[in-house]
């Protein structure tokens, strides 16, 4: 009898231990997080290979809904509001899906996250649809790869590229009517010496707006920290646009006064490099 317990535990050991086995995902899953506007766009997709299969037309079938990538749905959470397509959709959690095509490519945001297979999908529970033209690129991807690109303040784009196909996806948000009631708010609150004057002086500088109030925040900036060679820099950038040359010579050579200081060589060239327009 204590033998047939001893062999029933073995057993049940050695099914314990094989059920623990980890091997590689064949499609590994990827997560990415990208800063943009005010918020961020997260994306979560599986990453499937070609291993020496015809891709598109065959292993992805042409006008079939797909859930752009392998095993699980693809989804982007937006932390703010995006516009794609002309549609606006407000922060949260949808899924991304495609119906390749030889000659464009529907793309789809939908509410659905649980998209795996053409069935699952219902076309009622659409956000958005857009149009894209698949390019075709001379490198092949062996794996395939979705990455944010082009990013800038109000637009970026994501790419779709898996063997000799990229598509592309544009993408934009609007900050700016909520960047200057930023400004407006947090210049009549609180101490003065802890109002955001260099960032609201780097979006006016950035973003056209009035350099003489940029002026006026970058000297604030430069009273709230006298050490500040970054402060200094930025105002004699914004004093030549100004067209005041001399007194942005005058900042720059501070600059650089404090950034030899600080030992910080990157804005010592920065402010070379500057000062060498300024002559």
């Amino acid at each position: 009898m204590r033998k047939i317990c001893l062999i029933a535990c073995l057993l049940a050991f050695a099914i314990s231990t094989e059920a623990q086995l980890k091997t590689p995902a064949p499609s590994s899953t990827q997560t990415i997080k990208q800063d943009f506007g005010l918020g961020s766009i997260e994306l979560s997709y599986s990453r499937p290979g070609m291993k020496g299969r015809k891709i598109f037309g065959d292993l992805v079938p042409f006008g079939k809904v797909w859930r752009t990538g392998a095993n699980q749905a693809t989804t982007l959470t937006f932390a703010d509001e995006v516009t794609i397509g002309g549609t606006k959709i407000p922060a949260g959690k949808y899924g991304l899906l495609t119906i390749p095509d030889k000659a464009s490519w529907t793309i789809i945001i939908t509410k659905q996250l649980d998209v795996t297979s053409p069935a699952a999908y219902k076309q009622e529970s659409d956000v958005v649809r857009v149009q894209a033209k698949p390019e075709g690129i001379k490198n092949k991807f062996e794996t395939f790869t979705m990455q944010f690109a082009n990013v800038k303040p109000t637009s970026i784009e994501l790419h779709m590229t898996w063997d000799q196909t990229d598509v592309t996806l544009p993408i934009t948000t609007e900050i700016e009517s909520k960047v200057m009631s930023q400004i407006s708010e947090q210049m009549k609150k609180g101490d003065e010496k802890d109002r955001p004057y260099f960032q609201a002086a780097m979006y006016y500088l950035d973003n056209g707006k009035d350099l003489n109030q940029a002026l006026e925040w970058f000297n604030k900036a430069a009273e709230q920290n006298p050490k500040a060679f970054w402060v200094m820099h930025q105002r004699a950038n914004c004093l030549a646009k100004l067209g005041k040359k001399q007194e942005a010579i005058e900042s720059a050579n501070k600059s650089i006064e404090l950034a030899k200081e600080a030992k910080n060589d990157d804005y010592v060239a920065l402010n070379q490099k500057l000062l060498a327009t300024l002559k």
